[in-house]
């Protein structure tokens, strides 16, 4: 399947945009996936300013949507109409330290953030090297791991505006829930600011193998998966109430409910996003009729259906 290109109209109305623009491009392979259709324009800004005045000058009816490593999304078979937008870790995947603050951009890898906070001896963001996503991803899902989650952490976070205004957010105004923030959903976060405490570099590199060594031992890390795939209901854990409605193991098409962690998806070869997504509802039509409760999803979904 493929979209209209409509990536010369765009040129031709931003003679001043520095980045790259592709029309049909593949994003199966910008996902943990590996699945899923064509982005009708691809862009990856140049730098902060390049993506405002990208978003400052394009049509407000054009959707929008934002992709980092693709970790947590199912991309659909029939691709995301409109403009997805990747912030390459060039232009926005530093990451510093300075006294007890960690900086970071948005594309920076949620583990590269945890190593550089080591390295400066800043205990407390251990917990960003279990997540594997970059910090634009974590801002918006207030991703956690091990009993921490990005709350505990953030300072500040900056971001774009949909017609491209730029914007600071306290962590008050982040407006942070579990496994979601309350910031307008068209924001593009660009960077962030951490606080951790100075602690000795071996307690620190004691918690960050302790993360790995839980994230080896207890998921399939090196499938083709997407990490946690439902969010934990208040007091009860996603993957015990799979386990508990038979759903270990179980498939639709090339996707399988892992083995190895009831609460990831995996493909094992073949699979389209139409199966894994399938394969997902599956489980939670399976978890309601066994406990009543309903899973929701923690994994993004978005795209449409193949016609």
């Amino acid at each position: 399947m493929s979209f209209p290109d409509t990536t010369p109209e765009l040129k031709a109305a931003m003679p001043g945009l520095r980045g790259r623009l592709l029309a049909n491009q593949s994003l199966a392979e910008l996902t943990w996936f590996r699945v899923g259709g064509p982005a009708q324009v691809l862009f990856t800004p140049a730098d902060e300013d390049d993506l405002a005045y990208f978003l400052a000058h394009l049509p407000s009816d054009i959707p929008v949507h934002v992709v980092g490593v693709g970790s947590n999304l199912i991309v659909r078979d029939g691709g995301l109409p409109g403009v997805v937008i990747r912030l390459s870790p060039r232009a926005f995947g530093e990451a510093s330290a300075a006294g007890e603050v960690v900086s970071a951009g948005a594309a920076a890898l949620d583990k590269r953030v945890a190593e550089v906070a080591a390295s400066a001896n800043i205990g407390g963001l251990e917990f960003f090297f279990g997540i594997p996503g970059t910090i634009g991803g974590a801002l918006r899902m207030n991703a956690g791991a091990n009993g921490s989650e990005t709350k505990d952490v953030l300072i500040e976070a900056t971001g774009i505006g949909r017609d491209g205004s730029k914007h600071v957010f306290s962590n008050a105004d982040m407006k942070f829930v579990y496994r979601s923030s309350g910031v307008d959903p068209s924001i593009i976060f660009t960077s962030a600011r951490f606080r951790g405490t100075i602690k000795d570099a071996e307690t620190i590199r004691a918690g960050m193998a302790e993360v790995q060594n839980h994230r080896e031992t207890a998921q399939p890390i090196r499938e083709k998966t997407g990490g946690s795939t439902f969010k934990n209901p208040p007091g009860q854990s996603a993957w015990k109430l799979i386990d508990a409605a038979g759903c270990r193991g179980l498939r639709v098409g090339g996707a399988q409910v892992s083995e190895m962690h009831c609460n990831f998806l995996i493909n094992t070869g073949n699979a389209t996003g139409s199966d894994i997504e399938t394969l997902g509802e599956t489980v939670r039509a399976r978890v309601k009729a066994k406990s009543g409760i309903e899973l929701q999803w923690e994994i993004k979904r978005i795209g449409i259906e193949r016609s």
